[in-house]
Order: structure tokens, then sequence, then C-alpha cells
């Protein structure tokens, strides 16, 4: 794992290079470890939608949902794994919390972004109404800055209030 993790390190601070100076290393690699986990996520669920799913209605006994739901459904908790992992050991490497409470607190900010994504799209093209493409796009800017600051300050802090608890366990 740790020679993986290098490995990531080196390669995102490499293209971090030219940037060093406009982007702290942190915020680059949030951008960089993002990226990669929403390509990762799209390409699963192409793979699922078109190929475990066929789709098709996937019916499950006890209940059935169209193939589009059922790849969300089985590729979110795949996703949601690797960008936990990515954020902890590549992204937000100084914080002092304990795994088990990032892991909380990731899980409370991701269903934040669910949450936001919802409202803010529902609000952009029933109340605004504006084009559902358009929406989607400012949905997921407004999306990507919650995330960032909410990883940041709260699911994986740093500085001396996390230093002290980190101190005292």
């Amino acid at each position: 794992m740790k020679f993986i993790r290098d490995t990531i390190i080196a390669l995102i601070d490499w293209f971090h290079i030219p940037f060093k100076k406009i982007i702290p290393t942190e915020t680059f690699r949030y951008a960089a470890t993002g990226g990669m986990n929403t390509v990762f996520d799209i390409l699963l669920y192409f793979i699922f939608y078109n190929y475990v799913f066929n789709q098709q209605l996937v019916d499950f006994g006890f209940v059935a949902m169209g193939a589009h739901i059922a790849a969300f459904v089985f590729v979110f908790p795949i996703t949601f794994s690797t960008g936990f992992l990515l954020a902890k050991y590549v992204t937000f490497t100084r914080s002092f919390l304990r795994g088990r409470i990032q892991l909380f607190r990731y899980g409370l900010s991701v269903g934040g972004s669910i949450l936001l994504n919802y409202l803010l799209l529902k609000l952009f093209v029933e109340s605004f109404g504006w084009y559902a493409t358009v929406a989607k796009i400012a949905t997921t800017g407004v999306v990507i800055l919650y995330s960032y600051i909410i990883q940041k300050h709260f699911t994986f802090r740093t500085g001396k209030k996390a230093l002290s608890n980190y101190e005292n366990r």
C-alpha cells in the first residue's frame, strides 16, 4: 500500500511542479485524486450499466430497478471507498484524526454532497428554469467547492486542535 501511495503522490507532485507557485500542493492533490476518482466512477458506471446489467431492468426478487439506478447502487460503494482512501492517504495526509472518525465524517460529507446536488438541481432546473446541463455544471462547481472545504476543515482536519486531540489519545 505504501508503494502505491508513494507512487501516486510522486506522479501528482511531478505534474504539480509548473503550478507550484499558484496552487497549493494539497489543493492540487485534491483536484487530481478527485478527478481520478470521478473518471473511475464514470468508467465503472459505464461497464455496470452496459455490460453487467445490459441496460435492462434488474429484478432482485424483492425489488426491481432500472439499470441506470442499479449501476449507481453497485458502483457507489466502490468509488466511495477509493475516494476515501485517496483523500486519506494522498491528499490530506497531515490529519491526526483517527481513521474511523475520518470515515464517518467522509460519509457525512458525501451525504451532504448528494443532498446538495439534489437540492441545487431542483432549484436551478425547476425554479430558475435553467437547462439541465447548465444546472449540472453549476451544481458540480458548488459541490466541488463544498466538498473540498468540508473535507479539509472537518473530515480530515489538521492544525493545533487536531494535533492536541492526537496527542491526548
